[in-house]
């Protein structure tokens, strides 16, 4: 279960794992610094829009936000670029996909 201050423990933490200011966090999400500095002292609970603001901004899913193992779940920039060209795909040319990238396993 989640406590009041789960979310902004998160969202601190998570800048910390990047090594990134609430000044760049705001910039990176258009919430203005006082806001964001208001949410972190308060440990109030954000809306959902703001919230989402701040997973764009951290380069990572509402889901990932909430995840335990966040490690398995960050994805460079190359692969979230794989993911969304794989999301485009039909289902025979996913199993086409799959079945090459076997093969070039086994080499």
């Amino acid at each position: 279960m989640l406590d009041e201050e789960y979310i902004t423990n998160r969202i601190k933490e998570l800048c910390d794992k990047r090594q990134m200011s609430m000044y760049a966090l705001s910039k990176k999400t258009g919430i203005s610094q006082s806001s964001l500095s208001n949410l972190m002292k308060r440990g109030s609970t954000p809306t959902f829009y703001t919230l989402d603001k701040i997973c764009d901004g951290l380069g990572i899913t509402l889901s990932q936000f909430f995840s335990k193992d966040i490690g398995k779940l960050e994805l460079s920039a190359e692969q979230r670029k794989v993911l969304e060209t794989w999301e485009t795909l039909t289902d025979k040319e996913k199993e086409a996909v799959e079945i090459y990238v076997r093969g070039m396993k086994l080499k």
